[in-house]
């Protein structure tokens, strides 16, 4: 279904509503009555010390094992009805360039300033970095009208160094781009596309390969040695700024601008026309100063741009997510300059895709039902959420403007150039002191200002405290992907990479902008639920550590937790268990995945729900009490050799000793000993059939989780390289798991 418009003929871009929506609400309807029915049989059935609950002190556990049953289906089912606020309402949206391109003259387009985080050269190497600037760079917009930003938060003379090659690269990267209409624009990706789809043995590709080439070896040199050649630091005169450098956490604000067009001569590239304004910039630094981390360094870059360029429009990036497609300018700003609509959209979202994704997903990387369901639920309320990249901002919005009616879409009015009056030498003079790490204290920047502080997901509390002030927000996932980058290639960086989310997460609930209260009449009642869906993340783990331990357990007791097979009682768990599935599964087969994918979704939601969210409750509750968090390991971006073997052959890779493991471990232990011993008395029993029925879901459920947790054991005790499981976690999750069994079967004697 088209949502029409008055001026529908006119607009720049169509929303479409997604189909079957009315069968999924009728479905979702009748899954919460069989939820109510669950919750009927739990309140009815109460264990009474009879012969079916074992009878005796049985009586006592089975009642409270019950009661806190009860309460963990509970809490799924507010979870549940949170979740559906991003399912009742999908919408998708559509760009019309063409006639973006026959209304506005290329002349009279709004700049845009593009912002490129970095923190780390070992973590994020600097020949990936530009490989994300010079995608930018390369964007289909004119040139003179584009501004790229570099923020490096280690100050490393390594990444400044291949900026500067880049700049010189760039030269011959754009026009040959625009010759061939190159997509993508990443050298890297392209390179690599077309040597392994096509023969493309043009003068014009061999000339452009050996520049790049000749380009990565000397960067990927320098990145070896550790520091830049003295030869290649008297090339340029920024590198004199490092005099002062001591530490990345201590050192002066080195900011260069390395292409303007106040500098001809070093500006234009091969075919005379001009290059995009780029910058590099590393904040000042001190011990005794907080520096927000990468919500620190977009405020800089926000303050810094304002004097430099100024343009209306913000796109950030971070440094792994390369430009995909060279015409996601002009897709943004068909929502950003509509007539009629745009002047309340603050942002426009695209979709944060991976390149090194495998068929199957073995970490569930590509979040496909956030990415592909949720987001364009949310999108139907006007919110989808900020991401934290792949985004581009209304300055306005970014910078705490509260919308209103009488806000004006001045983005054709002509923008004032700050360079006019001044050279580089005295921008660069002006920006650094924006950048200095004083410069925020008595300031309203990170509270109501730029990008919000005190928050590990800083880009979710931004987005809501943007939405709070009034304004929208638009997703948009094009036919051809906007972004690429670099998803997690271990367990352990998925994990972690989750904990901290779901940590931060639950900050913004704890906050007072939590959305399920300040948002109250701020915000559509269904982004409020939305919003509040994630923000529970990390309470889930207690309800999902109840169903994966509890009921395995009571299986080695005889005592049963569910209803009989032959139970009308029966039908409401059995309907809820195969309708969510299929659900589940019918989502991900239409929206690319497969069988396979969603088998390994279900086991990351598992993982996640009884390690990573565990951890974030328990750090969250710790900060309150002032206690340090759990120590867990930032992982790097690129994959050792043997890693990315087994990463290919879809084999998990765990390889440390993390507390995340021993949880896991000892629970798909524990699952395993209680599921043998279930079939061993069954082998042993007469009347064998009679307790399997009485015990069936209980029995169900702890062989799925055996099926699911299969991996754990072979890292535990049948693989021999260096990605399984080390012998630490095998002994102490073997003995936790054993000793948790033959503890809780003592307790009927």
């Amino acid at each position: 279904m088209v949502v029409k418009r008055s001026d529908d003929e006119e607009s720049l871009f169509e929303t479409t509503k997604s189909r079957g929506s009315f069968l999924y609400r009728v479905f979702s309807v009748s899954l919460f009555v069989a939820m109510c029915f669950v919750y009927a049989y739990r309140l009815t059935q109460i264990p009474t010390g009879g012969e079916d609950h074992g009878g005796g002190e049985d009586y006592y556990y089975g009642t409270w094992t019950w009661l806190g049953l009860l309460a963990a289906e509970l809490w799924f089912g507010l979870y549940w009805v949170l979740a559906q606020a991003f399912r009742w309402n999908l919408v998708f949206r559509k760009t019309f360039k063409n006639r973006f391109s026959q209304r506005y003259e290329e002349s009279k387009l709004p700049k845009v300033d593009i912002f490129v985080c970095t923190a780390d050269p070992d973590i994020e190497p600097p020949i990936m970095v530009i490989n994300t600037v010079l995608s930018l760079m390369a964007y289909d917009y004119p040139s003179e009208k584009l501004s790229v930003y570099l923020s490096d938060d280690a100050a490393s003379e390594l990444t400044f160094y291949a900026l500067l090659e880049a700049s010189l690269f760039a030269k011959h990267w754009l026009p040959f781009c625009k010759k061939f209409n190159v997509q993508p624009r990443s050298p890297a990706a392209y390179f690599n596309n077309i040597l392994l789809h096509h023969n493309h043995a043009t003068k014009e590709f061999a000339n452009i390969k050996k520049l790049y080439d000749e380009m990565k070896k000397r960067i990927e040199d320098a990145t070896k040695l550790g520091r830049v050649a003295s030869e290649e630091r008297s090339k340029h005169s920024g590198f004199f700024q490092w005099n002062s450098y001591s530490s990345r956490r201590d050192h002066d604000t080195i900011l260069q601008i390395i292409l303007h067009k106040k500098e001809p001569h070093n500006s234009k590239d091969e075919d005379g026309n001009y290059l995009p304004t780029l910058m590099y910039l590393a904040r000042e630094k001190r011990p005794q100063h907080h520096h927000n981390f990468k919500a620190g360094a977009m405020n800089s870059l926000l303050r810094v741009s304002s004097v430099i360029s100024n343009a209306k429009i913000v796109l950030n990036v971070d440094c792994d997510m390369y430009s995909n497609s060279s015409e996601s300018v002009r897709d943004a700003l068909c929502f950003l300059m509509d007539e009629e609509k745009g002047h309340e959209i603050a942002f426009v979202q695209f979709p944060q895709n991976f390149d090194n994704i495998l068929k199957h997903d073995i970490y569930s990387s590509t979040l496909l039902t956030l990415i592909d369901v949720e987001m364009h639920g949310a999108d139907g309320y006007d919110g989808p959420l900020y991401i934290g990249t792949c985004c581009f901002h209304r300055r306005d919005a970014l910078c705490g403007m509260k919308f209103s009616n009488r806000y004006k879409n001045d983005l054709l009015r002509s923008e004032r150039d700050n360079c006019i009056e001044v050279n580089l030498n005295e921008l660069e003079v002006k920006s650094k002191a924006l950048a200095s790490c004083t410069y925020e204290e008595n300031t309203l920047w990170g509270k109501e200002m730029g990008v919000i502080y005190g928050c590990l997901v800083e880009d979710v509390m931004t987005g809501l405290c943007i939405h709070l002030q009034g304004w929208k927000s638009v997703y948009y996932s094009p036919p051809r992907k906007a972004f690429y980058g670099v998803a997690p290639t271990t367990l352990l960086q998925a994990l972690v990479q989750h904990k901290r989310w779901a940590e931060g997460e639950l900050q913004i609930l704890l906050s007072k902008h939590c959305p399920a209260f300040y948002g109250h009449g701020r915000i559509n009642l269904a982004l409020q639920m939305g919003y509040s869906y994630y923000n529970c993340w990390a309470l889930t783990s207690l309800s999902k550590l109840c169903y994966s331990i509890i009921p395995s357990l009571y299986l080695l007791r005889g005592i049963p937790l569910f209803p009989k097979m032959s139970s009308i009682w029966f039908i409401p768990f059995a309907y809820v268990i195969v309708g969510e599935s299929a659900r589940s599964l019918l989502e991900f087969v239409l929206f690319g995945s497969t069988i396979q994918g969603w088998w390994n979704d279900l086991r990351m939601v598992l993982y996640k729900g009884t390690s990573s969210y565990l951890f974030a409750l328990i750090d969250s509750i710790s900060k309150l009490f002032g206690l340090p968090d759990s120590p867990f390991t930032v992982t790097a971006k690129v994959m050792e050799e043997d890693v990315s073997e087994r990463y290919e052959k879809q084999v998990m890779e765990f390889g440390a000793a993390s507390p995340l493991f021993t949880v896991l471990a000892t629970i798909a232990l524990l699952n395993l000993f209680c599921l043998l011993g279930i079939l061993k008395e069954l082998a042993l029993c007469e009347d064998w059939f009679e307790t399997y029925k009485k015990m069936s879901l209980q029995i169900l459920l702890c062989g799925f989780l055996v099926l699911i947790n299969i991996p754990i054991y072979q890292g535990l005790f049948l693989r021999k390289d260096k990605g399984r499981l080390p012998s630490s976690i095998a002994i102490k999750s073997t003995v936790l798991a054993l000793s948790t069994c033959i503890l809780f079967n003592m307790l009927k004697d």
